[in-house]
């Protein structure tokens, strides 16, 4: 009687590793633990090339980008309420104001004034350095200006052969991640803006 005991006790062992390696359901008792045989599970195809953070300093500074321009086109329809304080609170900066403080300034002088606005288009991700001591994102836009006029404002008429009206262009900005100076948090701003070529 002990012997069939023993016997029928080394059968239950050697049983019970076999029933786990054949079963992972709950009943088995042990979950198979071994490694598949087969082909392994094909992982998530990456939907972008961007990490998180970089993601969204990518969005932060698409949006400060049309707010930059919109402040822009806002300023240049009438040029003589100009505000340099709201244009860089909308997120311009660096070379790109001055450029902007210049043609305001011309349009203001010579009585001339912007209807319409520019439009952004497309916009295509160039490069994003996070790590910099002044973070930068820099796009590839099209810019479309077809919907802008620039009048003279003693008649309101359009003057003729005043720049790129009706153009679309491309333009590839550099926006960077700093404080202004009457600001107490860091934000976007567009610094550079640069065109080249049509789209």
């Amino acid at each position: 009687m002990p012997r069939r005991h023993t016997l029928a006790a080394a059968t239950l062992l050697l049983t019970l590793p076999l029933a786990s390696c054949t079963s992972s359901s709950p009943e088995a008792g042990r979950p198979d633990t071994t490694p598949p045989l087969s082909t392994p599970i094909p992982s998530a195809p990456t939907t972008s090339q961007w990490t998180e953070e970089e993601q969204a300093a990518i969005d932060a500074a698409k949006v400060r980008y049309a707010s930059a321009r919109r402040a822009v086109d806002t300023t240049l329809h009438d040029p003589r309420k100009s505000d340099r304080t709201a244009l860089t609170r909308a997120g311009n900066g660096g070379t790109w104001l001055i450029d902007v403080l210049g043609e305001i300034k011309f349009q203001r002088e010579n009585g001339w004034y912007q209807t319409g606005f520019v439009q952004i288009g497309s916009v295509s991700v160039d490069s994003v350095k996070l790590t910099l001591e002044q973070p930068e994102v820099r796009l590839t836009a099209c810019i479309d200006s077809s919907k802008v006029t620039t009048n003279l404002r003693s008649t309101g008429k359009p003057i003729p052969d005043s720049g790129n009206d009706g153009d679309r262009h491309v333009a590839t900005a550099k926006l960077v991640f700093a404080q202004a100076l009457d600001e107490k948090a860091k934000a976007w701003f567009l610094v550079e803006e640069k065109g080249g070529g049509t789209c």
